[in-house]
Parts: C-alpha cells; structure tokens; sequence
C-alpha cells in the first residue's frame, strides 16, 4: 500500500527540498498551498510549478484572507525590512511573520491528511537559517503534534499517531541546498523573496533572499534565479 503524506508547499527552497525527501523516502506526495492574502502571490506560480515538475500526486490551493487581519508586512501596508545583517534578523521577531500563519497552515494540512487517511505531514520549517519566527521552533512542532493527535479521529482512533515531519529543522540554508540538489530539486523554478517587482523577480535585499543567497554561497554553488541587484 502507497504511503501518503501532506506537504505545505510554498513554492520555496525548504518546501520544494521537504517534497523531494518524502518522495525518497517512498511517500505519495499531496501539495497543499494558500492564497491568503499576501501581497505577492509569485509563490503559488512557483509551488504549481515545482508540484508539476515533481510530479506529485495532488496540488490543492485553499483561500483564505489573513489580510483582514493585517498584522505583517505580508499581508499590510508595512515596509520589508531590507539589507540586514545576520545579527539584526535575530534580535526579534520580524514583522515579515505571518501572525499564526504556521498554525493556520497545519490545521487545513490536518483536516486534509485526514480524508486521505494519511498520517504523515511535512513542513519545512528551520530552527538555524530563519528570520527568527516563533513557529518554527522544535517545541513549537512537538506542541502541534501532540494537539493533532488528541484533536483528530486518526489520532484516537487510527492505528498509527499523526506524525508532522520537519526534516530541515536542525539543517542550515547550505545542507537544505545540497541535499535538494542531490535529490534532483530544481531549485529554478523556487521562489523566496518577501518583495519581488511586478514581474517576480526577487530584490536580493529582504531578510529571505540574504538567508538565501547566503545558503547557495555556502553550499559553493550558484543560485538559479534572476535577481534585481
């Protein structure tokens, strides 16, 4: 029997590498990406491209509106932070971070993994490289499983425990690039950036597109993408 599990696909590196190692590891990919909201939706274009490529079983868009609630500058009318260095990303939450967006996001892969009685969902989340937000933490993870397995019929009555697999979380930028790239990731057709121009292409300057740049740096290669700088 084909093993099946969720992934949240933002049509980013982190995502784009978490599908091609639950396809090695033998899982039956179901793609799961939102429109909601942010103000640049570039992302869902690159997650259509990346679940085509990859030839994942299912690529499901869901809409929801976390612009009524604002909050980011995502989703509001609030400037993206630019050019700072490592130490200025790590003083304090960014106001790039999505207000509960991680939480949203893994109770729709939930409800969604249920109907396909599947017990695994992955995330690409990352506790090293990131801009510091709060839901991307271990204990962040470890307190949503735990919640999924007391909130879900598969939960209390499966066989198995929901398990939400987060294989990049102790992994930095560099390690994520070169295990994408030695399972084939076409890192191409992936975008990152908080504030592309009107064509997509990334600004190079956002907390996203340094840790990035600084990620293919490290791993001595080149990254693929088109940048405005």
């Amino acid at each position: 029997m084909t093993k099946k599990a969720v992934i949240l696909l933002s049509g980013g590196l982190d995502s784009s590498t978490c599908v091609a190692i639950a396809q090695d590891e033998g899982f039956d990919v179901y793609g799961l990406s939102f429109r909601y909201g942010q103000r640049d939706t570039r992302e869902l274009d690159a997650a259509a491209a990346v679940a085509k490529a990859m030839n994942i079983s299912r690529h499901v868009i869901i809409d929801i509106d976390l612009r009524a609630f604002g909050g980011s500058a995502l989703t509001d009318d609030i400037d993206v932070p630019k050019g700072r260095n490592e130490d200025e990303m790590a003083g304090e939450i960014p106001v790039t971070y999505v207000p509960a967006r991680n939480t949203i996001f893994l109770s729709f892969a939930l409800a969604y993994a249920e109907t396909l009685k599947a017990n695994e969902i992955f995330i690409g989340v990352n506790a090293l490289d990131y801009s510091g937000y709060p839901d991307c933490r271990p204990e962040y993870i470890a307190a949503f499983q735990n919640m999924a397995r007391l909130a879900t019929k598969i939960g209390v009555e499966g066989d198995k425990d929901v398990h939400i697999n987060t294989p990049l979380i102790n992994m930095t930028k560099a390690e994520i690039i070169k295990t994408g790239i030695s399972l084939g990731v076409d890192y191409s057709l992936t975008t990152s950036c908080y504030d592309p121009d009107k064509n997509g292409v990334a600004c190079g300057e956002c907390d996203s597109c340094l840790l990035r740049l600084k990620g293919f740096s490290d791993a001595g290669t080149e990254d693929p993408i088109e940048y405005q700088s």
